[in-house]
C-alpha cells in the first residue's frame, strides 16, 4: 500500500459521497471536512478548499445537503432527507473508500504529509508577505535572515 496514489484512493465522484457520509456523521464545516479527511488519511491527503466549497455547493444545489446555521461567515450543513437515501444506496461503495483510507493511514509516513504541509504554509506566507506592497530592504532582509536561519537549523538537525 505505501505510496499508494490518490487517484486510486478517491475516483472521480467519490469526494462527494465521502463528504456527504462526513456530513452525516454530524454537521460539518466546509474547514472541519478538510480537516477530517486530512485525520482519516494520516495526512496524506488534505483537499483544499478550492475542492471542498464547490462540491458542497454541488451537494447542495442537487438537495442532498443543506445549511443548518452555524457561526457567522461559516456554512454548517447537514443532510437532508434525500441525501441520507442517497448515501444508504451508496453505503458498499462509501464503506469501501472510507477501508481505503484507513488503508493509507495505516502505511502514511506521518512525517512527510507534515512536513510538504510547513512547506506548503511557508510559500504562502511568503507570497502573501511579498504581494504587500511597499516591502523595503530592512524587510526583505528580515525575511532572508529567517530562511537562512531556519535552513541552518534543519540542517543541524
Amino acid at each position: 500500500m505505501r505510496g499508494r496514489r490518490l487517484g486510486r484512493l478517491l475516483e472521480h465522484g467519490d469526494l462527494r459521497f465521502v463528504a456527504l457520509a462526513l456530513i452525516a456523521e454530524q454537521p460539518r464545516h466546509g474547514y472541519e471536512l478538510i480537516k477530517e479527511l486530512e485525520e482519516r488519511t494520516g495526512g496524506a491527503y488534505r483537499p483544499s478548499a478550492g475542492v471542498i466549497y464547490p462540491t458542497l455547493a454541488m451537494l447542495e444545489d442537487e438537495g442532498l445537503v443543506r445549511q443548518a446555521g452555524g457561526e457567522v461567515g461559516r456554512k454548517l450543513y447537514e443532510p437532508t432527507e434525500e441525501g441520507k437515501k442517497a448515501l444508504e444506496a451508496a453505503r458498499g461503495h462509501v464503506d469501501a473508500i472510507f477501508a481505503r483510507m484507513a488503508e493509507v493511514a495505516e502505511s502514511s509516513e506521518s512525517s512527510r504529509p507534515r512536513i510538504a504541509r510547513a512547506m506548503t504554509n511557508l510559500g504562502m506566507a511568503l507570497q502573501q508577505r511579498l504581494s504587500r506592497r511597499p516591502i523595503t530592504a530592512e524587510e526583505i532582509d528580515r525575511i532572508v535572515n529567517i530562511l537562512d536561519d531556519t535552513a541552518s537549523a534543519i540542517e543541524k538537525s
